[in-house]
Formats: structure tokens, C-alpha cells, sequence
């Protein structure tokens, strides 16, 4: 197949994607849990009856919280996110929900966040989102250092990469709409693991087409990145199937608290194939202006 002959489609939906992707971050924008935006979060358990969602709003309202995040996360269990309660916020929403009749109320977690913590979350969030970032770079420039301007694989990948960050940050935040996943600490985890992944899968496919241009220098150089990519596709595909099936099980049989960080990886894996394919390769072919990134010998 011709995927080099098709890169302006890939390019092209990849770049709507990513503008699309942009737009969703800053209207709606990400659902930020109280690890990132300070507050505090309770999980409720009700015992002798579900009180329903709209009697728990009507209780948190009562209280002063009526724009509290209110969620449903078992049977008869409640996840409420709201602003900080300091030391005495808990027990007036407390009172209030236990004059909803018939139930007992049992609070089985309760998580505080400040503000000065939460911004030293987000700071550091950063931090190492970018060091890995660069070190990713500093890698691949130096796995491909016997290649004249290996900054250009270095390049194409990250800009793969931040493409498929983009992406997955705006599929999370219609995510967050939907069902309510918040961008949380296990969160950066699942975009470090993101990274990790699809720096992978692009530099199996750049090593490949290292080897092709040196067994065929003399041949145009889309031809052995077109090539490279043939090769590789079963190998990625497999691979990423293979991946999908255990986070797909663990998203069906596993437990709620890891149901946003198996969000992460899911998308991740799909778009970081995708852009392995379909978008580092091309940048690298789009950028090449000589026909050959290699010198003519052998490697």
C-alpha cells in the first residue's frame, strides 16, 4: 500500500483532529479533579436504600454546595467533589444528608486538596510531561547519531508525540462531559505511559527505514520510508491489538478507581499507532528536501 502517496489525507485529518482537540480544551475544558483545582472529594455509602441523585443534590444545596459535582458510583454509593470544607464544611453537609429519611449515611473516603498544593500539582505535572518529552528527544538523536541530521527524527517524532497528547487531552475532556472522568494525578501517569508507548512504535518504524535506505541508497527515499512502514504495520498492529484487548478487560471487569487511567492508555495506544503510521513517518518525508537523509554508505 501507498501510504506515502496518502500522506496529505493523513496530515490533513490528523490536523482537523488537532485543532478540534484544541478547541474542546478551552471550552469546555478538561474536568480537573480536586488534584489539580484544590477541593474536596467524599464517597458516600447509604445503607438501607438508594436515596437518589436528586434528593443528594437537594441536601447539598441545603448546605451551601449546590454546584457540588455529585456522581453515582456504585449501588448505593455517592461521589461528591466540591470546594474545600476546611474543618467543620463536612459536618454541615453531613447534617443535611441525614435528614434525607430511611437511609444511614457511611462515609467511606474523604480527600482534601489545598490550593497551594493543588498549583504544586499542576507544576510538577508539567515538568515532567516536558522532561520527558525532552529526554525523548535527546534519545532518539542519539540512537540515530551515526545519521546525519538525526534532529529531524527527533523532530518528526515529537511532533508526532504532541499530537497524539493533544488528542488524547481532547478526548478526555468529552469524556469528562460524558461521564464524568477528571484529569487527575493517575491521569499524568497515563500520559507519561502514553509517551513512553508511542515513541516506541515510531522509533520501530524509523530504525526500519534506517536499515532500507541503507540496503537501497540509491532508491528515493519515500520509497524505502513507504517500505519501512509496509514492514511494519503488521508488527504495530499486532502489538497495539494486543495491548487493547488487556486494557479493554481490565475497563470491563476491573475497578472504578482505575476506569480514567484505562481511559488514558485506551486512547493512547489507538491514537499513538495511528500517529506512528500515519503521521511521523510523513513529517519525515515532507521535510526531506534531498530525496535522502542518509549518507551513501553503508550503516
Amino acid at each position: 500500500m501507498d501510504f506515502i502517496g496518502k500522506r496529505i489525507y493523513f496530515l490533513t485529518v490528523s490536523m482537523v483532529l488537532s485543532v478540534i482537540a484544541v478547541v474542546i480544551l478551552f471550552v469546555p475544558g478538561l474536568n480537573l479533579g480536586i488534584d489539580f483545582a484544590s477541593g474536596t472529594s467524599i464517597t458516600y455509602k447509604f445503607e438501607g436504600g438508594d436515596p437518589g441523585l436528586s434528593s443528594i443534590r437537594n441536601a447539598l444545596e441545603k448546605s451551601g454546595h449546590g454546584n457540588a459535582v455529585i456522581q453515582k458510583s456504585g449501588t448505593d454509593e455517592y461521589f461528591v467533589r466540591t470546594t474545600d470544607l476546611g474543618d467543620t464544611g463536612k459536618d454541615v453537609i453531613d447534617e443535611k444528608l441525614r435528614e434525607i429519611q430511611d437511609v444511614k449515611l457511611i462515609t467511606l473516603a474523604t480527600t482534601s486538596v489545598g490550593k497551594s498544593v493543588a498549583d504544586d500539582t499542576v507544576k510538577n505535572a508539567v515538568i515532567a510531561v516536558s522532561v520527558a518529552v525532552l529526554f525523548v528527544m535527546l534519545y532518539i538523536m542519539y540512537a540515530f547519531r551515526s545519521v546525519p541530521e538525526s534532529y529531524k527524527y527527533a523532530v518528526a517524532a515529537i511532533l508526532a508525540l504532541v499530537h497524539d497528547i493533544v488528542i488524547v487531552l481532547g478526548i478526555f475532556t468529552i469524556l469528562g462531559i460524558v461521564v464524568g472522568s477528571e484529569v487527575n494525578s493517575i491521569f499524568i501517569v497515563g500520559i507519561l505511559t502514553t509517551i513512553g508507548y508511542s515513541v516506541n512504535d515510531t522509533i520501530v518504524i524509523f530504525d526500519r527505514v534506517r536499515e532500507n535506505v541503507s540496503l537501497a541508497p540509491n532508491r528515493a527515499f519515500r520509497a524505502n520510508v513507504n517500505i519501512s512502514i509496509n514492514e511494519s504495520i503488521t508488527r504495530s498492529l499486532g502489538t497495539s491489538v494486543t495491548t487493547l484487548t488487556v486494557i479493554l478487560a481490565i475497563l470491563l471487569f476491573g475497578g472504578v478507581s482505575l476506569r480514567d487511567f484505562l481511559y488514558v492508555l485506551l486512547s493512547g495506544v489507538i491514537v499513538g499507532t495511528y500517529s506512528s503510521i500515519f503521521i511521523a513517518a510523513q513529517i519525515l518525508v515532507a521535510w526531506d528536501s534531498r530525496g535522502i537523509l542518509f549518507w551513501r554508505r553503508k550503516i
